[in-house]
């Protein structure tokens, strides 16, 4: 599987674990790598000093390729950009904000910089601000999203029509068959987070992931979109910001709802009940906890299985 993405990031598969907070530690991140893909330390959740740690032991954990995400919004940025410099992380992902302000300065220091985007205007300001690639981000997607709502199968076709670097898709991608859709639709790699944050390599608890191997159909909507819009799977937390929502309330007293803790209290402490828990649609077709290396072989063998299969003819 060598392409663009591949060839880049210097990985097996055009494979990116995705870096979400309180899932993405430096286990997660070093097993991703260590199968073949691209594994991120999630920053938004640790302090500087913590994902320091977390970087020092994914390298220790592996020789291969591994990179961070760093939300641009992060109040100690400048301080986390300068423990990548000192700390030679090969590969930044940022997102939440504008790429300008880092990219430049971390490629000059031998890194490669992707942005995370959800819709065309941030993606031409990315190839802009010079990345080395984007990551085109779907409705579907858990965590943070785009608030125009744009699903992956649109995204993708209308950001690969107007931007030629490196396009890595994202949103809704659980499977061998929804990588081959993205590839067929113009990306070059994919980037997964709901499915790695279910593996037993996550460091989100044990409840949260069993939370997720249990949603169906309809369990997930996308949310605070007076604030930043998140998706989020359903519980009494939900329940609360969609009443909330309903009423009418501002953004003040929506922020004095959230409070502090909302996310680590349901992902990575396992409050299901007061707790916010971030997971995108595809949490529906996830059926089992598994290592990161079983995701891996089935995500390949089944890419493999739907690229052979013969499509129907269609005459013309």
């Amino acid at each position: 599987m060598k392409n663009r993405i591949t060839d880049l990031l210097n990985i097996r598969y055009p494979i990116i674990q995705a870096g979400m907070i309180w899932c993405s530690g430096w286990k997660l991140a070093s097993a991703v790598s260590n199968s073949g893909g691209l594994g991120l330390i999630g920053a938004g959740s640790m302090s500087p000093e913590v994902l320091r740690t977390h970087i020092q032991k994914c390298k220790a954990a592996t020789d291969k390729p591994f990179g961070v995400n760093i939300p641009l919004l992060y109040f100690q940025t400048d301080e986390v950009i300068e423990i990548l410099v000192s700390e030679k992380v090969p590969v930044v992902f940022t997102s939440a904000g504008n790429p300008a302000k880092y990219t430049s300065y971390l490629k000059s220091k031998g890194m490669k910089v992707v942005h995370v985007i959800a819709n065309l205007k941030f993606a031409l300001k990315a190839v802009e601000a010079g990345v080395d690639a984007i990551v085109a981000e779907g409705f579907e997607a858990g965590g943070h999203n785009g608030i125009e709502e744009t699903t992956t199968m649109t995204l993708i076709p209308m950001i690969r029509e107007k931007v030629s670097i490196p396009l890595i898709a994202a949103g809704g991608i659980a499977s061998g068959q929804q990588m081959l859709a993205a590839f067929a639709l113009g990306a070059d790699g994919v980037q997964i987070g709901s499915l790695f944050a279910s593996s037993f390599e996550s460091s989100a608890h044990m409840a949260f992931k069993q939370a997720i191997v249990e949603a169906g159909d309809g369990s997930t909507a996308l949310m605070l979109k007076k604030l930043v819009p998140v998706r989020l799977l359903k519980n009494p937390f939900f329940d609360q910001v969609k009443t909330a929502e309903q009423s009418g309330v501002s953004v003040e007293e929506l922020k004095a709802l959230l409070g502090k803790g909302r996310a680590r209290k349901g992902m990575f402490e396992g409050d299901l009940v007061e707790g916010e828990l971030e997971i995108g649609q595809v949490a529906s077709t996830i059926h089992g906890i598994k290592t990161v290396q079983e995701i891996f072989n089935t995500l390949i063998l089944d890419y493999q299985s739907a690229k052979q299969n013969q499509l129907p003819e269609i005459n013309i």
